[in-house]
């Protein structure tokens, strides 16, 4: 997935024109002035949004792309109705957000698996000249034509749906433990901004039971005013179920300090804390003691694990904890009350 994530994009629907009616008459032996026995046309195409699950990003669209429904087909002779345009269904992952591109105005934020939504409608179709026979005009010369169908130009924006999502700062080690704990396998390397878009992982757990959880970019000071990736990613971590934060011990700045950093950048950005269920870890426990570790446990939030995802200590239990969470916040969505 790495260099093939795409959380943005603008595009152009265009639903199908209205088949138009005809002028035609009756042509029986014995009958030399026939009726009228023009056909009406077919509607217009729809277009169509669904959600599907199985997607997790924007990749299958183009900016610029335009993306047309069938127009309808015309009438024909003995009063026969032209066909419909063909439906086009456009396939999206779950949570993103729909806007007219024109006026900035969301019109569908698409987050449940199956959803679908009528987002431009087919143009109505043109009437064929039996339509307008009456008895003091039994032989009329006109029809109607299709009717256009809704044009829009749409910017779709995902924000990444996870059961888990793993804040920190950059190199602080997220992309090491989902491919600890995954069959994801996101870019690692020593330097900052290794990951410069989430990636997901679906970890096995017993019984059948399995979640998600994403690795987002790093943010830094100043990411909710566009520094680093900046708001580009920060609105990923609203829509995840649990916020893991992921602090490192080998940085300028100390764990304590991360977490700060990292929970007034979400705060600015205005996402809502209290509404998201979290946890710490500190990470990279390898590379310091065991008086190290428990020193710097002691200034972070009690209930913070230390674990090593090159070594493997403390990922079982981090492993657990999580999975144990995620059922109480599942548990939550489907009983409200």
């Amino acid at each position: 997935m790495e260099g093939r994530f795409l959380d943005r994009v603008v595009i152009t629907v265009k639903a199908g024109k209205g088949g138009d009616g005809i002028v035609a008459f009756r042509r029986e032996a014995y009958v030399p002035k026939g009726g009228p026995s023009g056909g009406d046309g077919g509607r217009g195409g729809h277009v169509w949004l669904e959600v599907n699950r199985k997607l997790t990003t924007l990749v299958d669209f183009t900016n610029g792309s335009i993306f047309r429904a069938e127009k309808g087909i015309s009438g024909g002779k003995n009063d026969m109705t032209g066909a419909r345009g063909k439906d086009l269904v456009l396939h999206i992952p779950p949570g993103t957000e729909v806007f007219n591109f024109d006026t900035d105005e969301l019109l569908v934020d698409m987050t449940e698996p199956g959803q679908r939504i009528l987002i431009a409608r087919g143009g109505e179709h043109g009437l064929g000249n039996a339509n307008f026979a009456t008895p003091e005009r039994r032989t009329p010369r006109i029809c109607t034509k299709g009717r256009p169908g809704e044009d829009l130009k749409l910017r779709f924006e995902l924000k990444l749906m996870a059961d888990a999502g793993l804040v920190g700062f950059p190199n602080a080690g997220k992309s090491t433990l989902v491919s600890r704990i995954s069959a994801a396998r996101p870019k690692v390397a020593g330097y900052p901004f290794t990951t410069l878009s989430p990636s997901l992982g679906v970890v096995k757990f017993t019984d059948g039971f399995s979640y998600v959880v994403a690795d987002l970019p790093g943010l830094i000071e100043g990411a909710s005013r566009g520094v680093g990736l900046g708001l580009r990613f920060l609105r990923h971590a609203e829509r995840n179920r649990i916020l893991v934060f992921v602090l490192s011990p080998d940085m300028e700045v100390t764990p304590g300090e991360q977490l700060s950093t990292l929970r007034n950048e979400l705060l600015e950005y205005g996402t809502d804390l209290k509404s998201i269920s979290a946890m710490a870890v500190l990470s990279k426990c390898d590379t310091i003691t065991e008086a190290e570790e428990e020193r710097l446990l002691a200034t972070l939030p009690k209930g913070t694990m230390p674990l090593s995802s090159a070594t493997g200590k403390g990922v079982q239990e981090f492993l657990r904890r999580l999975g144990k969470l995620i059922l109480t916040e599942r548990r939550k969505d489907s009983d409200p009350s």
